[in-house]
């Protein structure tokens, strides 16, 4: 699963930037419960007044709080008002910094006022006794000395602190505002006016968060997508590259329809998860941690339920986890499956209908698509069962909280505003870890399909360009066979043994036996589609071991056989060899195959649109055009695998001849099953059991090698056998 995050590597820089931009987001969501605790608090409770010390006070309580102030703190007092008509007006109300300050040196002496007031309104007696009981009266006295007059005071704040922490912080500081708001307005300052405005500078403050959030997260997601498409793109390039470096064992290791799907499906689910992880995953932790540290600012006290939440959900979803993520990892096999049976089907269509298989096949394909039904719905009914379960989570914590600060509320020790940012907060914890709980789900599908890619990847192929290979350039086109054996990757015994020959330039060399013999994978030696057990294979004096295959291959025209064509246009296939094969040389490689006649046909000519695999040509126009594009790369080597089986007898003497009058340079082997295709051969060889068990013209064959010699009277007469008896052996015609 690790693997996935070297496919990021490469955009580090991208990563990095997503990773600020999310910091930035995570902040501003952050800061929006604040500012809603801000509005109910300041904005509607205390009508918009934030701090404690009175903008505006009146001359009597501004004495009457000076008078409850220690000397320093009277001198500290006097400085921050200035006096306008029997009114004090703060000098400090644009510096929060240090109304802060003020807040913290006044608050006790504020508060020893209400509590003053709050007795004189109660008490039956007038100020003066009032005053008198608590030591209050004494304070203005002429006689006290200054420290006399601090110490008294220092004493009658241990006492209010005493009595007032039996109501909490939040009813202090409601009371202290409350004060500060009667003042305000009994100065003839307009409090409907405060309110409204600070409750637009706080709405427009919030407005400006969420404009920056809503812009960074549209940053994040786009460079979160375009990273995931790119790794994307990056891994589909890397297993494509890899899989056309294939041989057929690496081929029949994993098949077809698995590669399909590992370079399609496995590819995009890494895409997807990629992209989500920089866009969530890495958000969720930001997000959580965050709001833990904004959570233990509130002051609340209630952090013990935000871990039950966070317990309760981490045991929900490991239980989800235990339960389905051993289907994730099947759910990929049975998609192989899927596609297996599938492409079978739909490649082998006319033989199912020729062979009224359809029911079957019908029912083959029902059973496999079942199957992974069956496994996806397990898999998606468990996971029906996280939203709602999650939002009874959190619903329930929701009441929870409101429940217990409820009675903390009631005791003074919380405001309404704290509550209210505390759920929210709450919420983007548990929202957070979730988010970590489901990608904890998506994380392993995606190493399963992390892993299938990295084997691809990781697959060593069984033929690679050694260190010093060197590229062929002039090759003349002499081939040599030096006692070469093979063996397939794991099999016990050699396909074939001790195989000599030398093909040389202007001469055909044909190569006949029974099937199975080894005909075919003689000749996929030659462009190294495997490489020999033993011996060596050497071009004009080189070891083809020795020679970069690209090089190698650029000099050989195969004509599989079976042949295939790709979607395009007849000019793009027979240029498929030599990209810059002028129309002239196309038309003559398609004259020379016998192709011309029916293409010239078609009412586009050359410009005729080919399906994909050839399917709108017959099976002799296929092959007629796949041995064009041979001849229209002009390659020194031509390799013919039973290129000439689906043509009749006349087209393929024709096509025999005119190959032999326009490729007299080049060497050309060709694979055989019918007699007359090679009569004229320079050079026949006679395979049986992966051993050449004769070798030389028709002519010498009919006379040294009983193999050739039953195979020729099981397709010739006695009457054709002796017409070409006598005939000069190394014609090309």
């Amino acid at each position: 699963m690790f693997k996935m995050f070297r496919y990021m590597k490469n955009q580090w820089y991208w990563i990095l930037l997503i990773i600020v931009l999310l910091v930035v987001q995570a902040q501003c969501d952050l800061s929006l419960p604040e500012y809603t605790s801000k509005i109910i608090d300041t904005g509607i409770q205390n009508h918009g007044i934030e701090y404690g010390v009175p903008e505006r006070i009146r001359k009597e309580e501004y004495e009457a709080i000076a008078n409850l102030l220690t000397t320093k703190e009277q001198e500290d007092w006097a400085g921050i008002y200035d006096e306008q008509r029997d009114i004090y007006v703060l000098n400090i109300a644009d510096d929060k910094t240090a109304r802060q300050q003020a807040d913290d040196e006044f608050r006790m002496g504020i508060l020893t006022r209400v509590s003053v007031k709050r007795m004189q309104e109660e008490a039956t007696n007038n100020a003066e006794t009032v005053g008198n009981e608590n030591g209050l009266g004494m304070l203005g006295s002429d006689g006290l000395s200054a420290e006399m007059r601090d110490q008294m005071i220092e004493e009658l704040r241990d006492k209010l602190e005493e009595q007032m922490n039996q109501v909490g912080d939040t009813m202090i500081q409601s009371m202290v505002i409350s004060y500060a708001a009667e003042e305000y307005r009994a100065a003839g300052g307009d409090l409907d006016a405060l309110q409204h405005r600070y409750l637009l500078v706080t709405g427009g403050k919030m407005l400006a968060i969420t404009l920056l959030m809503v812009a960074v997260a549209i940053m994040s997601g786009f460079l979160s997508a375009r990273i995931g498409a790119r790794i994307g793109m990056e891994l589909r390039d890397k297993v494509f590259r890899k899989v056309v470096t294939f041989t057929n064992r690496e081929m029949d290791k994993f098949s077809t329809a698995s590669l399909i799907t590992r370079s399609t499906n496995d590819i995009q689910q890494v895409q997807m998860v990629s992209t989500m992880m920089l866009r969530m995953l890495i958000y969720a932790p930001i997000l959580g941690v965050g709001g833990v540290i904004h959570v233990l600012n509130t002051g609340a006290g209630m952090e013990w339920i935000i871990l039950v939440a966070v317990v309760a959900i981490l045991l929900f979803v490991g239980l989800l986890m235990l339960i389905a993520m051993p289907k994730f990892k099947l759910m990929q096999e049975k998609v192989d499956n899927v596609n297996l049976v599938s492409r079978e089907i739909l490649t082998g269509l006319m033989v199912i209908r020729a062979f009224v298989r359809e029911d079957t096949e019908e029912k083959r394909f029902d059973e496999v698509n079942r199957d992974l039904t069956k496994t996806m719905l397990f898999t998606n009914r468990v996971m029906t069962f996280m939203m709602p379960v999650m939002m009874l989570l959190m619903n329930g914590i929701s009441v929870l909280i409101v429940w217990v600060a409820a009675n903390r509320i009631d005791a003074g020790v919380m405001q309404v505003g704290t509550m209210t940012a505390f759920i929210t907060y709450t919420m983007q914890i548990v929202m957070a870890f979730l988010v970590i709980c489901v990608f904890s789900i998506m994380l392993p599908r995606a190493g399963v399909a992390v892993g299938r890619i990295e084997e691809v990847l990781g697959t060593e192929v069984l033929v690679n360009d050694a260190k010093d290979a060197e590229e062929l350039k002039k090759c003349q086109g002499l081939l040599q066979f030096q006692h070469v054996s093979f063996r397939y990757p794991g099999a016990e015994e050699d396909v074939l043994e001790d195989i000599d020959f030398t093909a040389r330039p202007g001469e055909t060399t044909a190569i006949i036996g029974s099937t199975g013999c080894g005909k075919s994978t003689l000749i996929h030696l030659i462009p190294r589609f495997y490489d020999v057990t033993e011996g060596k294979i050497t071009i004009d004096g080189k070891d083809i071991r020795t020679l970069t295959q690209a090089s190698l291959r650029e000099q050989i025209g195969l004509v599989p056989q079976k042949g295939v064509l790709f979607s395009g246009t007849i000019a793009s296939n027979l240029r498929f060899g030599k990209e810059d094969a002028t129309d002239e040389e196309i038309k003559k490689a398609a004259q020379i195959a016998q192709a011309e006649e029916f293409i010239s046909e078609k009412s586009e000519g050359y410009e005729s649109s080919i399906s994909q695999g050839g399917s709108n040509v017959s099976g002799g126009q296929k092959q007629r055009l796949s041995i064009a594009r041979a001849i229209a790369k002009n390659p020194r080597i031509y390799i013919f695998d039973d290129s000439f089986s689906a043509l009749d007898f006349k087209t393929d003497a024709a096509l025999r001849k005119a190959l032999g009058e326009n490729v007299q340079s080049s060497t050309v082997i060709i694979v055989a099953q019918r007699i007359s295709t090679i009569l004229h051969a320079n050079q026949i060889l006679v395979l049986d059991d992966g051993k050449i068990v004769g070798k030389g013209t028709h002519q010498e064959l009919m006379n040294s090698c009983d193999v050739y010699q039953q195979i020729a009277r099981s397709q010739l007469s006695e009457q054709e056998l002796n017409q070409n008896q006598g005939k000069e052996a190394g014609s090309n015609e």
